[in-house]
């Protein structure tokens, strides 16, 4: 009986340590997902003028809005949201392509006078930084 005893009490310890090794495997590889296709914070906080030096990188760009534009008639319907300098001195651009327009509303009216911060990859297009937003959540407004 003895035997016995000790047997069940080292295949029960091997179970409770194997669900305990289960979950910590479940928690690490929830955590990597979330991290690599989950939403990430900025890794940097940049005026306007600073984001033509982060080309590549990830970061919250913010600025006032200086000049909106909605180009209906132009191929892919694009919203334009130039911060800090008005088309067409932009120094930063939030753009909105016209198949995710439909979640933000009317940003070219909506975003006139306000001072917005937008989170994504920086890209350039002409010599001009620009974020393309897919998501209302990547922009939000600072007082």
């Amino acid at each position: 009986m003895r035997f016995s005893n000790r047997v069940l009490r080292a295949v029960a310890l091997s179970d409770s340590a194997l669900l305990m090794a289960a979950l910590l495997c479940v928690f690490i590889m929830a955590a990597l997902i979330l991290s690599a296709f989950g939403p990430t914070p900025a890794q940097h906080k940049l005026a306007a003028a600073e984001a033509k030096d982060h080309i590549g990188e990830t970061a919250t760009v913010c600025g006032n809005v200086a000049s909106t534009h909605y180009a209906a008639s132009t191929k892919g319907h694009p919203t334009f949201i130039n911060l800090d300098k008005p088309y067409p001195q932009q120094i930063f651009t939030i753009l909105i392509w016209g198949e995710n327009r439909a979640r933000f509303g009317t940003p070219e009216v909506d975003c006139k006078d306000k001072h917005l911060c937008v989170t994504g990859k920086i890209t350039e297009y002409r010599g001009t930084p620009e974020i393309v937003a897919d998501n209302p959540r990547q922009i939000s407004t600072e007082k």
